[in-house]
């Protein structure tokens, strides 16, 4: 096994929060009042990214280059990365993390080719036909994070369903670091090299989804038709407000976890994966609800154990100490399965004695980890699955990025003389009904002998 990087920190306080819900009857309503989230002032934030987005719109680089300056500290950098950094960056990787890399892109490929869609035909008759097919968006940005972390695989999560689907024009954001001399981290753009993008702007936050959502002529860089990828509060934000300029996937904000888990879960197994998310952000959601006093007390005597043996104990202590976090005490797995359907988790793990009695029971996730040797960090790099997830609830009506993110289907109406006729008086009929008689006349038109 490669070495494991982890420091030895001091002064660690864990306190994460016990919600006991035992003896409560629970309902949809008290669940969502009682599930734990992380408090924004989100109409602050809205009017800083409004005006943000309004800068970039009208100004262009030069706003780029101020808000660069600001939040990132960097200027004069080459805002396109030139192909050349490209290459050399790819050159410049290890062979252990090539082969990492190179297979996390193999296993998505393979899971994205398995999910295309076949087109369709519905035939009503003798020359009544309507056919469905799938239509590769023609432009998208995808934006890779880089502030806390380096996220080559979300490269992988991004690029790969767009080739996959069929899209040709694909441009990539993510921000200039001041300590590679405001380029992009070299790992996020030996990724993107490896996958043949060469389309790679180095800007960060609101700014990069604004400049995707209503181009930068003077950089070179084309409005985009849709927008993907995960981000902070900021950038989730500016997907909301340019939704409409383009489309976004999802407002994917910080990571959730949520862990189910009974008398049966390994208790360091449980603790090492709510810190494996805490370590994202200090935003980040680490929840765990479960039937079980002595799992409880177990996991949270853990937490400060592991917390004090790993790197970004001050951010992984952060998280799980917020209001978003919490351990949650319910009676039985049915009372954890409509909690989990009402706080609907980015990524949910079953960690129970029979996973999948207690699926059948989930209805509401970004993805969903099934038993004790499938962790959410599997999903992060390696599972074929993608790890773009919906956050805050948005699970309960939107999925995680895949194939279908950029696929339209397309419905074609082919109907002959003699098809259309069979329907014409019931068309009439409508069309009177909805006081459109033009609609009727449009039919009618087309049978100077009168209909059948």
């Amino acid at each position: 096994m490669p070495e494991l990087t982890g420091v030895i920190s001091e002064n660690v306080s864990v306190n994460i929060r016990t919600i006991d819900l035992r003896g409560v009857a629970l309902n949809r309503e008290n669940i969502a009042a009682l599930i734990p989230r992380a408090r924004t002032n989100s109409e602050s934030i809205s009017s800083q990214v409004s005006a943000l987005l309004s800068e970039v719109r009208s100004s262009g680089e030069v706003a780029l280059r101020a808000q660069t300056e600001k939040f990132d500290g960097v200027t004069g950098h080459l805002i396109r990365v030139p192909e050349h950094a490209i290459e050399a960056s790819v050159d410049n990787l290890s062979a252990e993390l090539r082969s990492a890399i190179a297979e996390s892109i193999s296993r998505v490929k393979k899971v994205c080719e398995s999910q295309l869609p076949s087109s369709t035909s519905t035939s009503f008759g003798t020359g009544s036909t309507v056919r469905t097919r799938w239509q590769p968006i023609e432009r998208v940005g995808l934006y890779v994070p880089g502030g806390k972390a380096v996220y080559p695989s979300s490269v992988v999560m991004n690029v790969v369903p767009a080739q996959i689907a069929g899209v040709t024009s694909i441009a990539l954001v993510s921000p200039p670091q001041l300590v590679f001399q405001g380029q992009i981290h070299p790992t996020t753009l030996a990724t993107a090299g490896m996958l043949g993008v060469t389309e790679i702007y180095a800007i960060g936050g609101a700014a990069a989804i604004g400049s995707l959502a209503f181009g930068v002529p003077e950089l070179g860089l084309s409005k985009v038709d849709l927008i993907t990828g995960p981000g902070n509060i900021w950038v989730a934000t500016a997907k909301r407000l340019v939704r409409g300029s383009a489309g976004i996937d999802a407002e994917a904000g910080p990571t959730e976890i949520l862990i189910i888990a009974d008398d049966s879960a390994n208790p360091e197994f449980v603790a090492r994966d709510l810190v494996s998310q805490a370590e994202h952000d200090e935003l980040a959601c680490a929840v765990l609800v479960t039937n079980s006093v002595q799992l409880a007390e177990s996991v949270e005597e853990q937490l400060p154990i592991i917390c004090a043996s790993t790197r970004h104990s001050d951010r992984i202590c952060a998280s799980l100490n917020g209001q978003q976090s919490a351990i949650v005490l319910v009676d039985d797995l049915d009372a954890a399965a409509s909690f989990s359907n009402v706080y609907a988790p980015e990524h949910l793990e079953l960690m129970v004695s029979n996973p999948e009695q207690l699926m059948s029971q989930i209805q509401s996730a970004g993805a969903i980890f099934f038993g004790e040797y499938s962790p959410v960090s599997l999903g992060d790099y390696l599972a074929g699955s993608n790890h773009v997830l919906p956050t805050g609830g948005q699970a309960r009506f939107s999925a995680g990025l895949g194939i279908h993110t950029f696929l339209r289907p397309q419905q074609i109406i082919h109907y002959d003389r003699n098809g259309l006729e069979q329907v014409s008086r019931q068309l009439v009929t409508f069309a009177n009904e909805e006081q459109l008689p033009g609609h009727g006349e449009a039919v009618a038109s087309r049978f100077q002998n009168g209909f059948m």
